[in-house]
């Protein structure tokens, strides 16, 4: 595909209209704390209160919101256990997977770019 076929393709995302796929990469795992999320869960599975531990900064509504995000887009999964107190973890989906590379290339480029 050549670049004036690049600059007229639209993209179509939860009924937005995208120009590039960089923008449709950055709306479902752009933000400050969505990368991170995915990389903590890349490793394991985890508990919403050791995902909360990990981002002492953000609040609790914030992390919420970004989980619910991540898992309407189909990258993570919520399991919620019918115990009392309630249990609820969070694990990637074979489609959040796939990011896996990407995350893998943000976290070399950050380590190299503080080298610079």
């Amino acid at each position: 595909m050549d670049e004036q076929q690049q600059v007229r393709e639209k993209l179509l995302y939860r009924g937005k209209e995208y120009s590039c796929s960089v923008e449709v990469t950055l709306a479902i795992i752009g933000g400050k704390w969505k990368p991170a999320i995915l990389w903590h869960l890349k490793r394991r599975t985890m508990r919403f209160s050791e995902l909360q531990r990990r981002f002492p900064e953000t609040t609790r509504k914030m992390l919420t919101q970004q989980l619910r995000e991540l898992e309407e887009d189909g990258l993570i999964h919520r399991e919620v256990y019918p115990q009392v107190p309630p249990k609820v973890e969070y694990s990637f989906t074979e489609k959040g997977r796939s990011v896996n590379p990407v995350l893998d290339l943000m976290y070399e480029w950050g380590k190299e770019f503080i080298k610079m």
